[in-house]
């Protein structure tokens, strides 16, 4: 039982955190810390890095406490948090800075059905370079239309 309920807290952590992406990029991105995330729709530098990178440190943060806790306090269930919020934040560097955003030239020739409708997503999102009006504000998670053709 011990095992399953580690495996259901990983894979909730996992999903939760889609949600938490969304929240924390359509009200904090593009809300009260839009000064951070501006560059990513507007260049205005010649670095490779973005202001906005500084975001993932905050869930990098929270994944680094749990394990901490896991290790140190002793707390079993922070090990399945920790590991959930790490391999979405993998996932994620993944799709957008390597996919979508080709960062590293990987990835480069994938289109089947799923990657088209995350690139077509992330596109509409970009279409935008203000903080307001945008749309499509998920990574892993996209409206069904952006796979249809």
């Amino acid at each position: 039982m011990h095992i399953i309920l580690w495996i259901l807290i990983f894979l909730g952590t996992f999903f939760i955190m889609e949600f938490m992406a969304w929240f924390t990029h359509k009200y904090i991105m593009h809300g009260f810390l839009w000064s951070l995330h501006k560059d990513h729709h507007k260049k205005d530098h010649k670095s490779w890095f973005e202001r906005n990178d500084a975001f993932f440190l905050f869930y990098a943060i929270v994944s680094m406490v749990c394990f901490y806790l896991w290790n140190y306090e002793d707390v079993w269930y922070c090990l399945p948090i920790a590991l959930g919020i790490m391999v979405y934040g993998a996932a994620y560097f993944m799709v957008h800075d390597i996919f979508i955003h080709q960062r590293f030239k990987l990835f480069r020739n994938a289109n089947n059905w799923y990657a088209r409708g995350v690139r077509r997503a992330h596109k509409m999102h970009h279409k935008h370079l203000g903080k307001d009006d945008g749309e499509c504000f998920g990574m892993l998670v996209v409206p069904f239309k952006y796979f249809k053709r």
